[in-house]
């Protein structure tokens, strides 16, 4: 490989040019301000009047000031039976020529809607974590890469052809003026649910159960059914949701259980999603937990009653999951409110064939010509049998006023640690070798591009020009100025410089393998991939292997080891610089996300280095004590991970807008992103494993509403060049009776936004105040329960049975390595955990919280799965104490991200001998981590449950075989939440503390 060094004081190599006209770029400040999210009281988190805060009085005022007329339309059209197919071709236009002649329908009699245009919400911005200063009142609301720019007039657009192949090669004009009083952005709303209503909900394989208790969906397959021409709306369903009124009749959800008494509380199966209390029509259509979930699935009237309730309310999000079937439309006209640019959805009324009115502004809006094709039935005059109005998630191939710029290509930027730390834990040659393995699965198109840059005290670039004989690496030392020495040979098409990248990547390992550099210029090395990337954007993927310490964004170490225990209260949860930060926002507004690959078994400052990713929406991945000899099951994991990572499907430049019905409104964010203004997330990257959460609160009463719904838009560029808009609209009921509040809540979802609560706590206050806010949660909604809900008093700790495990999760929470105390965690791990807390989905997250475990020794077909004619058994779920180990069995632990099997010293020799291949307990070898393939049945069952339990995530779990004397026997308890520990209450006294505080 030719090696060139630059010289930053004469430029004298052919590479580069050094003068004062190429100054480094400075990062600009950054548009917000990191303020604390939760601006609630000073002893708690979630202090009882307190969920959710209350939003202070400059907040954004939700949409309002359409008069709903006397009788409402109707609500939902007759559903037609479709299947689609996942990789059938989307939707086309309707065929040319003139439209069947059709007798026009009577528009309905009664008042006109009134137009009244609704006030001007203040714009809010937001960042990652943060509440952001808000926008000049003068800045125009249609931003770059908004997806309420667009608005297209019905009819006047082009017929858009099936595909956009060619994309790329058409410029997008410019926004087209709305009508008066359109307001683009900054309406309240909220984050989407997530359902292919088309596709039988056995079409999935069957789920991990701890998950498919947070997944299970909340509708059954769609029937065909029929409707009157003129019935209620969603908006005035009364009769409809009179009849199932939940104070008629205790239903199971309101059973009372008294928890001191009740111990095994545990269920052996999972527990499904609360079911909305819907009309069965609405319900049929409604969206799918898997990617939208609400805390409560009855929405009280009021923010009193809310604030009543004690319990928060909130939207759990995954709007980019993989999904076997998803019905996708192309149209050179995507049907949307004039309004509030609501996209047309199931929950919508047709007052007729050609007026449709919005479900979260309630504006009538004209039905476009075009829409009356159904191209599913190839029907002229049945806008109602749309794949739009079937199917609460769908997705369009936008046409081009969804484009401010050409869709991009797929770029990707390695940049890569090479010093002797790097060197010596061996991940060079797992990257080197997992790329090459994958190089054809990157995906992307024929315009894809890739570059690498290599960094220790220096920085390396890579020439790989087409032509050239052998990749061609250029060092530059002068890190204080950064500079890019040949621009347009440092990026390069992946398809027509393949050979050199593959020489590349054969060499790295070998190139730095004597390497004595001890310092890392992390932060020079990403100014210099940020300017690379800035003209295109893409992705830059971080490999990191210690703490920075030379140039900018140089860190020093924070962690004393002393303190990992002894602390009540965890310091350095902040950054110790904003260099990362500003970097991050920088990155972001030129469409490039950083995500982080940290390999480390020393302090790497993870609090300061992280931020890179979180508001570029990035993801961390983090592998501590990683070496490629001591710790073989980390290599495993890091091979699984990063085949997944390079192969799963990407968006580009994406952004996502969510909305809700008007009195609703969004007060916090949680995840990984920047946000542009009050309800427009930027997203420079989306991938199908990145979760967030939203907090909400009642701005005005609801009284005059049946239902209320909640949309949330994903504008994005695929690998492909295709620009494309990704909907998902979900629909609950109004109630205005606590008890019917309590039957509705969701004890999974409120758990895991409680986490996401508690993290933003922990870093803007104290670990304590997080501590206690989460304990506060519990003992509020119990005492709130008991003292509004229950018409007879009785002794004992009270709880309705959808929050009997409240108490348990709550619990599970405080032992949690995020926010446990009193056990030795370093401060990585724990900045780690909490990042996963905010960013993994619902289903993977809960894991974390509040493990699974089971009894393998005795696996058995019965009740068993069958799955690609593979039989994957379902033992039953244990409570986690250690009450339930035996000493003469197997258990496994499923941790989310980390799975242990424990050995009992007595097990029995025919699982051992059958499963391991060991004779006896003694033979157990210590650091198992691979199961052998044995041909035994006991064999085969085992590993095949295990195997199931790892397909059901994106991540790959790593596996520890233990017995009593192995070291990660620790680890192993420290999950039995219901055991007492020196520092942490067991299960049953925690109880008897929340019922004290309720006497109190």
């Amino acid at each position: 490989m030719a090696v060139q060094h630059s010289s930053p004081t004469n430029g004298a190599t052919h590479f580069h040019e050094h003068t004062s006209s190429r100054p480094p770029s400075k990062p600009c400040e950054p548009c917000c301000k990191l303020n604390s999210i939760l601006q609630l009281g000073a002893t708690s988190l979630l202090v009882p009047q307190c969920y959710p805060a209350p939003w202070p009085t400059d907040a954004p005022t939700s949409l309002h000031g359409y008069i709903q007329p006397g009788a409402a339309p109707q609500p939902m059209n007759p559903m037609v039976p479709n299947t689609y197919q996942p990789n059938r071709a989307p939707y086309g236009p309707p065929p040319t020529g003139p439209p069947p002649t059709m007798k026009p329908t009577s528009p309905p009699t009664g008042p006109p809607m009134a137009n009244a245009t609704p006030p001007p919400p203040k714009a809010d911005a937001q960042c990652g974590w943060a509440v952001n200063s808000p926008l000049s009142p003068t800045e125009p609301d249609c931003q770059e890469e908004d997806i309420e720019c667009p608005e297209p007039v019905a009819g006047n657009g082009p017929q858009a052809p099936n595909s956009y192949n060619h994309v790329d090669n058409k410029m997008a004009g410019p926004p087209q003026p709305g009508p008066p009083g359109r307001h683009l952005g900054h309406y309240p709303s909220l984050p989407p649910g997530y359902q292919n209503t088309s596709a039988p909900h056995n079409a999935t394989p069957p789920m991990h159960p701890a998950m498919q208790a947070a997944t299970q969906p909340y509708t059954q397959a769609p029937q065909p059914y029929q409707q009157p021409p003129v019935g209620p709306g969603p908006a005035q369903l009364s009769p409809s949701l009179a009849a199932m009124s939940l104070q008629s009749s205790t239903p199971e959800a309101l059973r009372v259980v008294n928890l001191l008494q009740e111990r095994n509380l545990l269920p052996p199966s999972p527990i499904p999603a609360p079911t909305p209390c819907l009309p069965q029509d609405l319900q049929k259509i409604n969206c799918n937990p898997e990617v939208f979930r609400s805390t409560l699935t009855s929405i009280p009237q009021t923010q009193s009653l809310l604030n009543k309730a004690k319990l928060p309310l909130g939207l759990l999000l995954h709007p980019f999951k993989d999904l076997s079937q998803l019905p996708v439309v192309t149209s050179s006209t995507i049907v949307r409110c004039r309004s509030c640019r609501t996209y047309i959805n199931p929950f919508v009324s047709f007052l007729d064939q050609r007026r449709w009115k919005c479900n979260l502004c309630y504006r009538v809006n004209d039905v476009p010509e075009e829409f009356m094709y159904n191209p599913v039935s190839r029907s002229y005059g049945e806008p109602h049998k749309r794949p739009e109005v079937q199917n609460a998630t769908i997705e369009f191939i936008a046409p081009s006023e969804y484009m401010l710029r050409p869709p991009q290509p797929a770029v990707y930027l390695f940049i890569l640690d090479v010093s002797h730390n790097a060197v010596e834990t061996g991940y060079l040659n797992v990257f080197c070798q997992s790329l090459l393995d994958n190089i054809n699965a990157l995906p992307g198109d024929s315009r894809t591009k890739v570059g690498f840059i290599t960094f220790d005290s220096t920085i390396h670039f890579y020439n790989l020009q087409e032509g050239l004989s052998q990749p061609q690496m250029l060092i530059v030392s002068d890190i204080e100025d950064i500079f890019l020495p040949t621009p347009d040979s440092l990026l390069v098409n992946l398809n027509e410089c393949k050979e050199l990248v593959q020489d590349l990547l054969k060499s790295l390992p070998t190139l730095f393998e004597k390497t004595m550099e001890t310092q890392s210029a992390l932060g020079s090395a990403l100014q210099a991939a940020f300017k690379l990337l800035s003209p295109t954007g893409g992705r830059m993927s971080v490999f990191q292997t210690q703490l920075p310490n030379l140039g900018v964004g140089a860190l020093q170490s924070r962690e004393d080891p002393n303190q990992r225990a002894s602390a009540k209260d965890i310091q350095y949860l902040s950054p110790a610089t904003d260099f990362y930060k500003k970097l991050a926002l920088d990155c972001s507004g030129q469409q490039v996300a950083v995500d982080l690959f940290l390999l480390s078994s020393q302090y790497c400052d993870l609090a300061s280095l992280g931020c890179i990713s979180r508001y570029s929406a990035g993801s961390v991945y983090y592998y501590p004590s990683y070496h490629h000899q001591h710790n073989p099951a980390q290599v495993e994991c890091f091979q699984k991970d990063l085949k997944r990572y390079l192969t799963r499907k990407i968006g580009f430049e994406a952004v996502m807008r969510i909305r809700c019905t008007k009195g609703l409104s969004i007060h916090t964010f949680h995840g990984n992103f920047f946000v542009r203004s009050t309800d427009l997330l930027s997203l420079p990257n989306v991938n199908p494993d990145a979760g967030f959460a939203v907090q909400m609160s009642i701005e005005e009463n609801l009284d005059d509403m049946q239902t209320v719904s909640f949309q949330a838009a994903l504008l994005y560029t695929s690998s492909k060049g295709e620009r494309r808009i990704r909907v998902h609209t979900l629909c609950l009921p109004v109630v205005n009776s606590l008890s019917d509040i309590f039957a509705g809540a969701d004890v999974q979802a409120i758990t895991g936004l409680l986490a996401c609560m508690a993290v933003d706590r922990s870093v803007t206050a104290s670990l304590s105040d997080a501590r206690d806010a989460m304990t506060n949660a519990s003992i509020d909604s119990l005492s709130s329960y008991r003292q509004s809900v229950l018409t007879i008093q009785q002794p004992g700790l009270l709880a309705p049975a959808c929050l009997r495990l409240f108490p348990l999760f709550i619990l599970a929470l405080l032992k949690q390595k995020a926010f446990r105390t009193g056990t030795s965690t370093r401060l990585d791990d724990r900045v780690f955990a909490m990042c996963q807390l905010k960013y993994q989905p619902l289903a993977y997250s809960l894991l974390m919280i509040h493990p699974a475990l089971y009894r393998i020794d005795d696996l058995t077909d019965e009740g068993a799965l069958n799955i690609n004619e593979r039989t994957i058994p379902q033992p039953r779920l244990l409570q986690l104490t250690v009450e339930k180990l035996s000493r003469e069995a197997a258990f496994l632990m499923d941790a989310g991200t980390v799975i242990y099997l424990w050995i009992g010293r007595n097990c029995n020799p025919t699982f051992l001998s059958q499963v391991l291949g060991v004779p006896s307990y003694a033979a157990v070898p210590d650091n198992l981590y691979l199961l052998p393939e044995l041909d035994t049945a006991e064999s085969q069952r085992t590993r095949a449950f295990i195997g199931w339990l790892r397909d059901q995530r994106p991540f790959f779990p790593s596996l520890h075989i233990i017995r009593d004397e192995s070291q990660q026997k620790a680890s192993f308890l420290q999950n039995m939440i219901e055991d007492r520990t020196e520092s942490a209450l067991s299960y049953y006294e925690f109880l008897l503390h929340v019922q004290q505080q309720i006497s109190k």
